[in-house]
């Protein structure tokens, strides 16, 4: 069995991340969506164990000591972090697994996984982000405005990631994503082994020729 794919998709708060990797996990039941661990409370009508593995930031603290996180960060004053176990049984199973975490977390997955895909997800534009975050209606003036400055900062991470996808339309942007997972299973490099498959078969045959040729001599 071929070892699933690691996608790693990030973007400012307000693009929309989480409805794109709902509709990609709805339209490709072989994609598993990795649930974060997060410190934060939750939001009305958030579930445990189904939108985060809600945490005390002294649970999330005491597996962080134990390495029990893929990657980790701390954002907006609360813990994020993907559990590694979980992870790497999918991963091993076949499935392809998403990771929506932010850069900081992104840098870390790449440091140890350097085979995984790296998407970034954009808004049309930075007034339609603003207009996103404050029309989301859960956060106060404050922290709405911090997000905005955070995103204008996560750009600048754009240089680490393998591909950018616009999401104006989530359709759209699910339709491109899905381009580009089945791109990265057809690239030479995760092909590797096929390659030497087909070569050493070749050689085998080439040989059997060889012999046949020489008794026929």
């Amino acid at each position: 069995m071929d070892k699933g794919l690691l996608l790693v998709i990030s973007g400012p708060s307000g693009t929309g991340k989480g409805t794109v990797c709902k509709k990609l996990c709805e339209q490709n039941p072989s994609l598993y969506y990795s649930i974060s661990a997060t410190s934060r409370p939750p939001r009305r009508g958030e579930k445990d164990n189904v939108n985060y593995f809600f945490l005390t930031e002294e649970q999330f603290l005491e597996l962080r000591e134990k390495d029990a996180f893929l990657e980790w960060a701390r954002v907006y004053d609360n813990y994020y972090g993907t559990p590694s176990q979980k992870v790497q049984e999918k991963l091993n199973k076949g499935y392809d697994v998403i990771l929506e975490i932010d850069t900081q977390g992104a840098k870390q997955v790449k440091n140890i996984a350097k085979e995984a895909v790296f998407i970034f997800l954009l808004p049309p534009s930075m007034e339609d982000l603003w207009l996103r975050i404050k029309g989301r209606g859960t956060d106060g003036q404050e922290v709405i405005e911090k997000r905005f400055a955070a995103a204008h900062h996560e750009l600048q991470e754009i240089e680490n990631y393998d591909y950018v996808v616009i999401n104006d339309n989530v359709s759209e942007a699910v339709c491109k994503i899905e381009a580009i997972l089945l791109a990265e299973k057809c690239s030479l490099i995760r092909n590797e082994d096929v390659l030497s498959r087909l070569v050493e078969e070749g050689d085998k045959i080439d040989l059997s020729l060889h012999r046949r040729n020489v008794k026929k001599g």
